[in-house]
C-alpha cells in the first residue's frame, strides 16, 4: 500500500514538470537605442553660458 501511495505521489509531482506546450518559442525583436549625434562644440556651450552669466554679474 505504501508503494502505491508513493508511486502516485511521484507521478503527480513529475507530471507538473511538463506544464508548457510544444509550440515554438516566440522571440521578441531586440530594442535598439541609437545615441543622438551632436556636434563637437556641444560640450563647450554650457561653460560659455556660465562664463557669460558670471561676466554679466561682475560687470554690474
Amino acid at each position: 500500500m505504501k508503494k502505491l501511495v508513493l508511486a502516485a505521489a511521484l507521478t503527480a509531482a513529475a507530471s507538473t514538470a511538463f506544464a508548457g506546450n510544444m509550440a515554438e518559442p516566440v522571440m521578441e525583436k531586440e530594442v535598439v537605442v541609437e545615441a543622438a549625434t551632436s556636434s563637437s562644440s556641444a560640450g563647450i556651450i554650457v561653460p560659455l553660458v556660465i562664463l557669460a552669466v558670471l561676466a554679466a554679474a561682475v560687470a554690474d
